[in-house]
């Protein structure tokens, strides 16, 4: 192989690994893209859950485990 076939040959390689680079790289943002999509919607779950417990009372945050069930 002559050293214009081997320059050929690695540029052609160079060009193959850049182009797969490309693809994971693009393929990578969009799972972080995914991922932050759900986070917020995770996030705003939670601070819905927030609103809805009870504000604390007097005796600060009580346990379920110190109420009866209603069968009692």
């Amino acid at each position: 192989m002559d050293p214009a076939q081997a320059t050929d040959h690695r540029l052609t390689e160079l060009e193959i690994k850049a182009s797969y680079t490309e693809d994971l790289l693009e393929q990578l943002n969009l799972t972080v893209f995914r991922q932050q999509q759900q986070i917020d919607g995770l996030l705003r779950q939670l601070a819905e859950l927030k609103q809805q417990l009870p504000e604390a009372g007097p005796g600060g945050p009580r346990s379920l485990r110190d109420e009866l069930p209603p069968h009692y």
